[in-house]
């Protein structure tokens, strides 16, 4: 299993740190860097500036949003990063959810297989540099009846070939996953319950392709808190408000696919409880809702050799690519989290 780290969303006041923690996992052997958008920075200047920094760790969006971009841009982008970087992007994708999609980019959020599917196909053909001709739902290139011509990226990408990765919760999401892409971005992942909500999904995704899970990569990104294994619910409290969001305020009460997520791990009432009392504003409600048990499946936390054990359970899961989000807003502290990461992983036996 291989290590990667999330500097997550850009702009938080922790810029210059940010570089300093990619410089570091890099030093460290970590294999790739990644980098969010949402509705504040985009990834792929972030992704262009560490790539700038940096000489070997592979650098990777996670995501770049569908809603955000054409698709023939996400494909002009990819290869361009993939050409700075020396051959060392990683491009992953997702639909994000109704209330950026229609709110942020006043596209509306619906049929999100399909238009992922057409999606992947696009990019992938224009990445490829054929003449770029497509007849979908979503899409159809070059428009009919128009001056439009088929044409062909200029860029020539360093690789053949680059992976494409994809955010995935839903089982149909998971399974069409499995089908097309080469990896998993994953959020909210729970060793003991990874292979009934998610592996499975995907094997049968590999399926239908015609192939086993074999070279995909499995990569959940799991928030890290280092400390004392006699302090596990002070250290559960620092994830307690970005669990509430997730699990209680990111979509929609009809539409929240980490809500759906928890419910399918054992914890219907609890999630119930935490997306009522988000949506009502009571933040603070919400986050003490969360169960110490849910935050601890879901992070990494206490000391090294807790970590390396729960590095283990993952592994043996099936978690490929294992990305750690340090805690904490000190550069120090941060820093030494991932150095604790690095350790655990050869604790572990998996370097």
């Amino acid at each position: 299993m291989k290590l990667g780290i999330n500097l997550g969303y850009w702009g938080a006041g922790m810029d210059a740190d940010n570089l300093a923690v990619a410089q570091e996992a890099e030093r460290l052997g970590y294999s790739v860097c990644w980098a969010a958008e949402a509705y504040g920075s985009d990834a792929a200047t972030v992704l262009s500036w560490v790539a700038a920094k940096t000489e070997r760790i592979d650098v990777g969006s996670a995501i770049f949003q569908i809603p955000a971009r054409q698709p023939a841009m996400t494909a002009m982008t990819a290869a361009t990063l993939d050409t700075l970087s020396g051959g060392r992007f990683r491009l992953g994708i997702g639909v994000s959810g109704p209330q950026v999609s229609e709110g942020w980019y006043g596209i509306k959020f619906d049929k999100p297989l399909s238009r992922t599917r057409e999606y992947v196909e696009i990019v992938r053909k224009a990445m490829a540099r054929e003449r770029l001709t497509y007849e979908g739902e979503h899409w159809t290139l070059p428009l009919p009846g128009g001056p439009g011509k088929p044409i062909k990226l200029t860029v020539q990408p360093v690789r053949e070939h680059i992976p494409l990765y994809i955010a995935a919760i839903g089982p149909k999401n998971l399974e069409q996953t499995g089908e097309i892409a080469d990896g998993a971005l994953l959020i909210f992942p729970s060793a003991e319950h990874l292979e009934e909500t998610t592996v499975t999904y995907l094997r049968a995704g590999r399926e239908k392709a015609g192939k086993t899970l074999d070279g995909f990569d499995v990569c959940p990104t799991l928030p890290l808190a280092l400390g004392d294994d006699k302090d596990l619910s002070r250290l559960a409290d620092t994830f307690r408000p970005y669990t509430a969001l997730y699990v209680g305020g990111m979509g929609s009460l009809k539409q929240n696919f980490y809500n759906r997520l928890a419910r399918r791990m054992g914890y219907e009432q609890e999630a119930a409880e935490i997306q009522e009392k988000y949506l009502a504003g009571d933040k603070e409600g919400a986050a003490a809702a969360v169960p110490q048990d849910l935050i601890d499946r879901t992070t990494l936390l206490g000391s090294v050799d807790r970590i390396a054990d729960r590095m283990k359970a993952y592994a043996a899961a099936g978690v490929t690519t294992l990305s750690l989000a340090p805690a904490g807003f000190a550069l120090e502290e941060r820093l030494a989290s991932l150095r604790a990461g690095a350790e655990a992983l050869e604790r572990a036996g998996l370097a």
